[in-house]
């Protein structure tokens, strides 16, 4: 759980008030006043990815930051703002078991000036940017602690299913004891990482279907998370929760399945820009990718899981129209750093062709949206389209999955029972499963050959 001082919105327009009236200083121009920025909250957010350190505030502030060595820390002055309580708080909200970060402090530098010293567990990449406002949250300045090395998705999953390799050579052989003439050679093992080989595509004598004889890898992606909430329900259900509950559930599994490993773009709760999570699916060279989410609107009688994939053309509904919409709005809501965007993804997305993705992403949404209707009332009977950001692997069938309206007060009790979670991830499954049945996936090289 990430360690953070908040506010509500009330005490935040609160605050901003008060600011106004107890912050002042005196202008240069003779009678007027100019009131100083006020710190209104501080959240922090650990993960295994970075850590982030979020300064919530009510106006533009001015800040520089640099790096000290030995031991190593990062520095970030801050001006024309007052030390207050909430700034006081900060030393308490580091975990003693957050991955990056020692300790922080936060004091009086010189007159209109507060220094935060972060001391470091290891050297760090960290990125300092603002936020404009977004959402419910006003100016933030955000410090972004990432490790000089990124956590390298690929091998934290060849490391983190090891056991997936046993299962798999052991379907084969019995499939090779079945079909001893179309059984392919043995997989060499592999130098640089104890990955499997990927076993080729076979049919089966008796009823001539392509069997899935290979490690399927499919990316669940949670909606949402860390400083982006997602819709929130009546009762005061998060969405970014209920979509980390149910792809946990869903990962657990698929990983239980002889032929199938799942990985998560977040596993706890902290934010991932949308670009990224595409990134992390074809890093580890996805053959699926699944957006969970929990659908709001304005009128809590709407009800009834939907799938929707990538549209080129425009979407099918106005509500898939103003979905996607809110949902490319993420970037905005959880805070991206706009100078460190990957330029080069972004013309690979543009450039490639997605046809013939988008096709395969249609027939995964038909089943998925078929096993979800066993399960719940469904919103609409076929899949819908629009434009999500999150959808745009060029070479991934995709598709995001609304597991239920959070803003429907029955639904959102659905949503927070462990059972109806279990049905769900069954659900969801099943509509895998039946989707490879149909369509195998082609052969592709080892992982190990990639690390």
């Amino acid at each position: 759980m990430p360690r953070h001082a908040d506010l509500s919105h009330g005490r935040r327009q609160l605050l901003r008030c008060a600011g106004a009236a107890l912050i002042l200083s005196v202008s240069p121009v003779a009678g007027a006043v100019v009131r100083l920025p006020s710190v209104l909250s501080v959240r922090v957010w650990p993960a295994a990815d970075y850590t982030r350190v979020t300064l919530e505030h009510d106006a533009p502030l001015k800040f520089t930051h640099f790096t000290v060595e030995n031991p190593d820390r990062l520095v970030v002055d801050i001006e024309g703002v007052e030390f207050n309580s909430v700034l006081d708080s900060l030393a308490r909200k580091i975990a003693t078991d957050d991955p990056y970060i020692k300790l922080l402090r936060a004091g009086r530098f010189k007159p209109g000036v507060v220094r935060l010293v972060i001391e470091l567990k290891a050297k760090v990449a960290p990125q300092v940017f603002e936020v404009k406002p977004a959402g419910e949250y006003g100016h933030r300045l955000v410090l972004d602690i990432y490790p000089l090395t990124p956590v390298d998705p690929l091998m934290s999953l060849v490391e983190g299913r090891k056991d997936a390799v046993e299962p798999l050579k052991l379907e084969a052989e019995a499939k090779a004891q079945e079909t001893p003439a179309q059984a392919p050679a043995p997989a060499k093992k592999a130098e640089t990482a104890p990955a499997p080989e990927a076993p080729e595509i076979r049919t089966s004598r008796k009823s001539g279907k392509p069997i899935v004889d290979r490690l399927v890898t499919i990316t669940l992606d949670p909606g949402h998370g860390g400083e982006d909430p997602g819709a929130v329900g009546r009762g005061g259900t998060y969405e970014k929760n209920v979509t980390l509950a149910v792809a946990r559930r869903l990962k657990a599994r698929l990983d239980a399945e002889p032929n199938m490993r799942a990985v998560l773009t977040r596993d706890s709760d902290f934010f991932v820009p949308l670009q990224m999570r595409v990134q992390k699916a074809r890093r580890v060279q996805s053959d699926l990718f699944l957006s969970i989410h929990a659908d709001a609107w304005v009128k809590p009688d709407a009800r009834g899981s939907s799938v929707f994939v990538l549209s080129e053309r425009g979407a099918s509904s106005t509500q898939a129209r103003l979905l996607a919409q809110r949902e490319n709005e993420a970037d905005m809501i959880g805070g991206v750093n706009l100078g460190a965007k990957d330029l080069f993804l972004a013309r690979t997305l543009l450039d490639l062709s997605q046809t013939a993705t988008i096709n395969d992403s249609l027939k995964l949404g038909k089943y998925l949206l078929g096993e979800l209707g066993s399960v719940n009332t469904l919103h609409k009977n076929s899949v819908e389209q629009a434009g999500f950001a999150v959808l745009k692997a060029p070479d991934i069938p995709s598709a995001l999955i609304e597991t239920a309206f959070i803003s429907n007060p029955d639904e959102e009790r659905r949503l927070n029972d462990d059972a109806y979670q279990d049905k769900l991830a069954d659900a969801i499954v099943r509509g895998i499963r039946q989707y490879f049945i149909k369509h195998p996936p082609g052969p592709k090289a080892r992982l190990a050959s990639i690390a």
